[in-house]
C-alpha cells in the first residue's frame, strides 16, 4: 500500500493528472473491488477538465468499499472543487474521520486533511474552525515543518516504542535518535544536532524512566547526529563510536555548510566531539542483561559508519548507512560498495526491525526491502559504470530512468530504490569521472551573473523575455529549469514583481514535488522560498 501511495504522492505533486488517472484507472479494472486505486483513480480525474462527476462517482463508489484513505482521497479531492463540489459536509465528514483514525493511515497526512477542511469549513460558516486549519494546513501531503531556526522536522515530536525497551525519538530533530533500557541504565544511540532538541525527547523519556544514561554509542560523526551530545553525557556516560569518527569529523571541518534548513540557525556543523572508545572491530557487550552487538562498516554514506545491533529483540540500529543520497551531498564521502556490503551484513542478521537515523528511512528502507533494493543499486551501479565508460553525460545517464527488472519481484524495494536512484547515480559518476568530459563537461566554468548576462542579450534586454520564456518553462511542468532562468533574470532584473512571483510559484511547485522522496532538495528549495512550516499533529 504505501509504494502505491507514495507514487501517487509523487503524480500528484507533479500536477500529472493524466498520466495518474490512466495508470490508476486501469489498475482499478485489474483490482476490481480494491477500494484504493479506485479512490485514486478518482483523485486523478477530479483534476481532468469537465471530468468531475465521473470522479465524484468513483470516489463514492470507493469510500462505500473501505474506511480510511479512501476518505482522504474524496475529502481532499472534492476539497479542491469550486465550493467543495457543492458536497462540503461530506469533506468536513470525511477529512474529521481521517483525523480520529490517522494512527492506523501511512503516516504523513495530515497537512493535506487541514487543507482540505478550510474551504469546507468556510462554506459552512465555521470561521474559527477554519481558522485553526489554515494555521495546520499547506499544499503539502507531507507532515514536515520546519523554519530557519528550527531547521527541518519529518513529523510532530514524538517518542515511540517500536520494540519492548527501545525508544526513538522522531520528530524532534531532523534526525532520529534511540533509547535502549536496560536493567542498569539507559544506552542512548545517536545525540541530534542540539542539545536543545535532545533535551525535549528527555523531558518525555524521564516520564517514562528514571534510570542514568550509561552509554551513547554514535552510529556516525554527521553534526546531526552528535551535536547534542552534552545533553546525554551529563551523567558521565561512556561515548563510543567507530574507530573512523575522528576523520569524519575532521572532513566536516574542511567541508561548505549544509543547506539552511538541515541545521537549526547558529548552530554550526563543524563540532568537536572526542568519544571516549573508538571500536576497531565487531565487538558484544551485555549491558544490565542486554546483549548489544557493535558492528563497524564503511558505507554507504560515511566510512566511520557503527551498527547497533539488539539480536535478543531483532532489532538493528543501521544510523544512515541506507541515507538514499549516498554520503551527504554537499560532502566528498559515500560509498556504493560500501553500502552494499553493508546490506548484506543487516540481511545475514536477519532482524525484525530496522531503526534508521531519520523517520522516512525507517519507514522506507525496511528489512523486507534490503534484498530486492541490493540487487536494483547493484544492476544500477553496472549500468552507471557502463554508461560512464561509453561516454554518456550525467545530465544523460539520468535522463535513463534506469529501472531494474528485478524491482518487478520486490515491490517492497521500489520506493527506496526511487528515493536513492538520481542521487545514487549522481555521487558514483563524481567518483568516476574527471572534472572534464570529452563533450566539453567542465572545459570552461561560468558565473551565475554571467549567464544571465548572456540570457538577456538573447531577451533583448527586458525582463518580459524572461518572464515569456518562465511561463513557458511552468506551463511543461520543467520547474527546476524555470527556476534557473528566473534566477537568471532577477539577476538582471531585480525589480521584476512578475518574475518573483513566478519564482515563488516555482518553488511551491519543486517543493510539492519532492516532499515525498527526497527530503534534501526539499530542504534545499525551503531555504529558498524561506518557508515556515507549524507542526501538525
Amino acid at each position: 500500500m504505501r509504494t502505491v501511495v507514495v507514487l501517487a504522492g509523487l503524480l500528484l505533486g507533479a500536477g500529472r493528472f493524466e498520466e495518474g488517472f490512466g495508470f490508476f484507472d486501469k489498475l482499478a479494472g485489474e483490482r476490481e473491488g480494491e477500494a484504493l486505486p479506485l479512490a485514486l483513480a478518482g483523485a486523478f480525474q477530479v483534476g481532468l477538465e469537465g471530468q468531475a462527476g465521473e470522479a465524484i462517482a468513483k470516489l463514492d463508489a470507493a469510500a462505500k468499499l473501505e474506511f480510511g484513505l479512501p476518505q482522504y482521497f474524496r475529502g481532499t479531492s472534492l476539497a479542491r472543487l469550486p465550493g467543495c463540489g457543492g458536497r462540503a459536509e461530506t469533506v468536513v465528514e470525511d477529512l474529521e474521520f481521517v483525523i480520529t483514525v490517522k494512527d492506523r493511515l501511512p503516516a504523513g497526512f495530515m497537512r493535506g486533511v487541514y487543507a482540505g477542511l478550510v474551504p469546507a469549513y468556510e462554506l459552512l460558516g465555521r470561521t474559527a474552525d477554519a481558522e485553526a486549519a489554515r494555521g495546520r494546513s499547506g499544499r503539502l501531503l507531507a507532515d514536515y515543518w520546519g523554519n530557519p531556526r528550527d531547521g527541518l522536522r519529518f513529523g510532530p515530536p514524538r517518542l515511540v516504542q517500536p520494540a519492548p525497551g527501545v525508544y526513538v525519538a522522531q520528530g524532534h530533530d531532523f534526525s532520529d535518535f534511540g533509547f535502549i533500557l536496560t536493567d542498569d541504565g539507559i544506552v542512548a544511540v545517536d545525540a541530534a544536532s542540539t542539545p536543545g532538541t535532545v533535551e525535549g525527547a528527555l523531558r518525555e523519556l524521564r516520564k517514562i524512566t528514571d534510570l542514568p544514561i550509561t552509554h551513547v554509542v554514535l552510529t556516525h560523526g554527521h553534526w546531526d547526529h552528535i551535536g547534542g551530545l552534552s545533553a546525554l553525557a551529563g551523567d558521565d556516560a561512556e561515548v563510543i563510536a567507530q574507530k573512523n569518527f575522528p576523520d569524519e569529523v575532521r572532513m566536516q571541518h574542511t567541508a561548505p555548510p549544509p543547506f539552511p534548513y538541515l541545521l537549526p540557525d547558529e548552530h554550526d556543523h563543524r563540532l568537536h566531539v572526542e568519544p571516549d572508545r573508538l571500536v576497531a572491530e565487531p565487538e558484544k557487550l551485555t549491558i544490565g542483561g542486554v546483549d548489544i552487538e557493535l558492528l563497524p562498516i564503511a558505507g554507504g554514506e560515511t566510512h566511520d559508519g557503527l551498527i547497533v545491533n539488539l539480536p535478543g529483540k531483532g532489532v538493528v540500529f543501521t544510523g544512515d548507512m541506507s541515507m538514499p543520497y549516498l554520503g551527504a551531498p554537499f560532502f566528498s564521502e559515500g560509498s556504493a560498495e560500501g553500502l552494499f556490503e553493508a546490506m548484506r551484513l543487516v540481511i545475514d542478521l536477519n532482524p525484525d526491525l530496522l531503526i534508521h537515523g531519520h523517520t522516512g528511512l525507517t519507514l522506507n528502507f525496511t528489512i523486507e526491502a534490503f534484498p530486492g533494493l541490493l540487487a536494483a543499486l547493484e544492476d544500477l551501479h553496472e549500468t552507471v559504470l557502463g554508461a560512464i565508460a561509453d561516454g554518456l553525460t550525467l545530465a544523460e545517464i539520468l535522463q535513463l530512468n534506469h529501472l531494474p527488472v528485478v524491482l518487478r519481484e520486490h515491490p517492497a524495494a521500489i520506493t527506496p530504490y526511487l528515493a536513492t536512484r538520481d542521487n545514487f547515480i549522481q555521487r558514483v559518476h563524481r567518483q568516476n569521472t574527471g572534472y572534464w568530459h570529452a563533450r566539453g563537461d567542465g572545459v570552461d566554468v561560468f558565473t551565475p551573473e554571467e549567464w544571465a548576462a548572456a540570457l538577456d542579450l538573447l531577451g533583448g534586454g527586458t525582463d518580459e523575455a524572461f518572464v515569456n520564456a518562465v511561463t513557458e518553462l511552468v506551463r511543461g511542468n520543467d520547474l527546476a529549469l524555470a527556476l534557473r532562468l528566473a534566477d537568471a533574470g532577477l539577476l538582471r532584473h531585480p525589480a521584476a514583481g512578475e518574475l518573483k512571483k513566478l519564482r515563488a510559484r516555482i518553488l511551491e511547485g519543486l517543493l510539492e514535488r519532492h516532499q515525498m522522496l527526497n527530503p534534501f532538495k526539499f530542504a534545499y528549495y525551503a531555504g529558498l522560498a524561506d518557508l515556515h512550516l507549524t507542526a501538525v499533529e
